[in-house]
């Protein structure tokens, strides 16, 4: 048996790194502190979420040019991208609810910034701020793996990542109507900022400390490499349509951020406390679900602009689409993000009884399905926005599920930087089918015009369909091992 198979075993005597057994009385005063790591992720999501609807505001109020207004929402991806990992394991190193404190002072900060900013400049510090939104979760999960029994874990894990969703579904909404009623969006953005301050208040009230510390020194270096890969990589793919994909720049991009990720594997696996530990990452009992959560991030976030786009098209100027309203688009995309919620919420007790891993593979199953529904129900409103109802039931599984099998089966001191690597795989995947999704349906148009074909948008469903297929395929035939325990599988 290998040291990683049998550390999560060990008394809370043991030394860092070990998985100690929450006492009972302990455990039922930590389940109430949920709640308030519930409400953080429910901030969260409305702070991800509530951009969008200010975007025409923003650029009227600081002048912003069409080139420059992506920018406003690019420039948190990028900082995400890179305070995720680094957050996830210095939480791993010196406590993630330390880190949790850390995360939210930044976006406290980033929000007043944001409220207050006199021109572009100035806001996009303040979004760059607001990056470690994204470290959030992981730290929470670490954090309640740390305090709770593992089925109480995996409850709150679902409860975590249905917040989130359910947060980002009120952010658009929410916002959109706050702006209308005041049409001022210095006040909107002030009252957002109000809220993440009150958020780090709230931080000091009672939430414990983990007791599991990682052993080893924080990777500078491997933190600063991936970083690098991940900021040209998602910068150069946001960037694409307006370079052009043929052009030097886009495979000048891609080239150097496969050389940084060459460069970043071998300092990791070279080094003695490495920031990510890419043999686990890899092992067999794993790898499927962290490609489990690239495909999610591909359907989930790179199809969401597709049925906007969809959803918003005139049926009488291109013979397909429904012509909705702004007002009628938010209300059909709450659809899927309500039951999105629901599998979230129900993934621990469904996870009990059928295991967390046949649990991922109805939740592709369903994503699947739903997308054969758009091919099908491409001209009937009510029936596609059913299929929509049952992707978004999908989506929630695997957004509860994946994360508990990840954490599940990475060593004890590892839950923040396991959580982490997840997360920038399944940000990674919606960047990449953000852009091939964009390329399908800039290549099929109707003759003589920009508009893309019925066939180019049923092309991308037919592919979100079989790519989610084939994923419930491998992330169903995980193999089992000793580390992974059995209601998992």
């Amino acid at each position: 048996m290998s040291e990683h198979e049998t550390r999560t075993d060990r008394s809370p005597d043991a030394e860092p790194g070990a998985a100690p057994a929450a006492p009972p009385a302990m455990a039922r005063g930590v389940v109430a502190v949920v709640g308030l790591l519930v409400f953080f992720e429910l901030t969260s999501g409305i702070l991800q979420g509530s951009i969008a609807p200010l975007l025409p505001s923003l650029q009227g109020e600081l002048d912003v040019s069409s080139t420059h207004l992506h920018w406003i929402v690019a420039v948190q991806y990028l900082t995400a991208a890179v305070s995720v990992p680094v957050f996830g394991r210095l939480g791993d190193l010196y406590g993630y609810r330390r880190m949790l404190r850390v995360s939210l002072l930044c976006v406290a900060t980033g929000s007043v910034v944001v409220a207050l900013a006199p021109n572009l400049a100035v806001l996009l510090v303040g979004r760059a701020l607001l990056g470690p939104l994204a470290a959030l979760l992981p730290l929470e999960i670490g954090l309640v793996r740390d305090r709770l029994d593992p089925e109480r874990a995996r409850r709150a894990i679902g409860l975590l990542v249905g917040s989130l969703t359910l947060g980002g579904m009120l952010g658009s909404l929410l916002v959109g109507v706050v702006q209308t009623v005041v049409g001022d969006v210095r006040i909107t953005l002030g009252l957002l900022a109000a809220v993440a301050v009150g958020c780090l208040a709230l931080s000091y009230v009672g939430i414990p400390e983990a007791r599991t510390r990682a052993s080893g020194r924080m990777d500078w270096v491997g933190g600063a490499l991936i970083g690098l890969a991940l900021v040209t990589l998602l910068g150069t793919i946001s960037q694409a349509e307006s370079w052009g994909w043929g052009s030097p720049m886009v495979w000048g991009g891609f080239a150097l951020a496969a050389v940084l990720v060459v460069w970043w594997v071998r300092v990791e696996l070279r080094a003695d406390d490495p920031l990510v530990d890419v043999r686990a990452v890899v092992a067999p009992v794993v790898a499927p679900q962290y490609a489990a959560g690239f495909t999610l991030g591909l359907l989930l976030l790179g199809g969401q602009s597709v049925l906007v786009v969809y959803l918003a098209t005139s049926p009488e100027a291109a013979g397909y689409g429904f012509g909705l309203s702004v007002l009628n688009i938010g209300l059909c995309v709450t659809l899927p993000s309500v039951t999105a919620f629901a599998g979230a919420s129900t993934v621990a007790p469904l996870g009990s009884r059928v295991g967390y891993r046949r649990a991922v593979f109805l939740a592709f199953t369903l994503m699947a399905a739903g997308s054969v529904g758009f091919v099908l129900f491409w001209h009937t409103l009510p029936a596609f926005l059913g299929s929509l109802a049952v992707a978004g039931l999908g989506f929630g599984l695997a957004l509860g599920a994946l994360p508990t099998l990840i954490v599940e089966a990475s060593p004890a001191d590892r839950s923040g930087s396991a959580t982490a690597v997840y997360n920038n795989v399944k940000t990674l995947g919606g960047s990449v089918g953000g852009a091939v999704f964009a390329a399908v349906l800039a290549g099929f148009v109707i003759g003589g015009t920009d508009t893309p074909s019925l066939g180019a948008y049923q092309g991308v469903w037919v592919l979100m369909a079989v790519v989610a297929l084939a994923t419930a395929v491998l992330a169903g035939r995980t193999p089992r091992t000793l580390r992974t325990p059995a209601s998992l599988v």
